[in-house]
């Protein structure tokens, strides 16, 4: 006797699979590489190789060995890899980097089942740990090389801010990444560039991005430091790592809906804020988009579908 299967729909059908996405989700953040590097130095390019080779290695040696589907060449490792090195400050440890790099691998996704199934970003876990086990290794940023100062090493210009001191950066300087900061995020031009690529490949949610990242820059103007709106808008959108976390750490895929996407990306944006505003940590972006994610489950039972076929009040 025969058997079905019988599977719940929708069902979807697209020649684009998760190997295609991820490449050009790679190649998108080839232009804040190069920044990187021309920035930083070639330190930064050896430690983003690296940081990818970590991770598509303990991805392909944990597969072999638990007999699953080999999937370490999707470049969806290169990605994390990569992301996970943009975060950290180009005076890393290379044992610091690696243990996020095979925490973020083995732990948060393949120990959930692989791409799809992990329930939050793996770099910003892997950033998460060594900023919670090894402060100082990722607290330890330095000039770049194009700007003349007597000191290498610096704050960045949201710590320095929050301290109550002048930054001493132009806007469009932050706009440019000649700033001190983690080696992807200083360059808000060259992250926008990445990101209008993905725009134009279809693979992204652009209104999620700006849903994050409006929703940050408002609240942190209405509730500045000084009294209702006295927020510096500017120094918010480019003198932290927001840009890099709108457009490529928040993972929108929660949900599959444009409202459930937006209500994320809003929930994301709040918890950002109120740590931006409310704490002493002057950044936010890490722990805002992380809460967020682990809430997915609670906002998509706040915001119930209408079901096809059924008056809404029947649903």
């Amino acid at each position: 006797m025969s058997q079905t299967r019988v599977i719940n729909g929708p069902h979807l059908r697209t020649p684009r699979t998760t190997r295609n996405v991820m490449m050009h989700v790679t190649i998108s953040l080839i232009p804040a590489l190069l920044g990187a590097t021309y920035y930083f130095g070639i330190q930064a390019l050896y430690l983003s190789g690296l940081s990818v080779a970590v991770c598509v290695l303990t991805e392909y040696i944990w597969q072999k060995i638990t007999k699953k589907q080999v999937t370490a060449g999707d470049f969806s490792a290169v990605v994390t890899g990569l992301l996970l090195a943009f975060n950290m400050p180009v005076t890393v440890p290379v044992w610091a980097l690696v243990a996020a790099d095979v925490f973020s691998i083995l732990v948060v996704k393949q120990m959930f089942g692989g791409i799809g199934n992990n329930f939050v970003n793996p770099a910003l876990m892997g950033r998460l740990l060594v900023m919670v086990a090894w402060p100082a290794a990722v607290m330890q940023y330095v000039v770049p090389r194009t700007v003349s100062v007597d000191a290498v090493s610096a704050a960045t210009i949201l710590g320095t801010a929050k301290s109550g001191a002048e930054t001493g950066y132009s806007y469009l300087q932050m706009f440019l990444g000649e700033m001190p900061g983690a080696m992807g995020e200083t360059s808000k031009l060259l992250l926008l560039i990445g990101f209008a690529y993905m725009c134009y490949k279809k693979i992204v949610n652009a209104e999620a991005a700006v849903t994050y990242i409006g929703t940050v820059t408002i609240l942190t103007f209405i509730f500045g430091p000084d009294g209702l709106f006295t927020g510096d808008i500017l120094l918010n959108l480019f003198g932290g790592g927001l840009i890099m976390g709108g457009c490529y750490m928040l993972t929108d895929y929660a949900f599959a809906s444009r409202k459930g996407k937006l209500i994320y990306a809003a929930v994301a944006g709040i918890i950002t804020a109120a740590i931006r505003i409310f704490s002493v940590y002057p950044e936010g972006i890490c722990f805002g988009i992380l809460t967020a994610n682990c809430m997915a489950g609670m906002l998509s039972v706040l915001y119930k579908k209408h079901v096809y076929g059924m008056k809404k009040k029947e649903a």
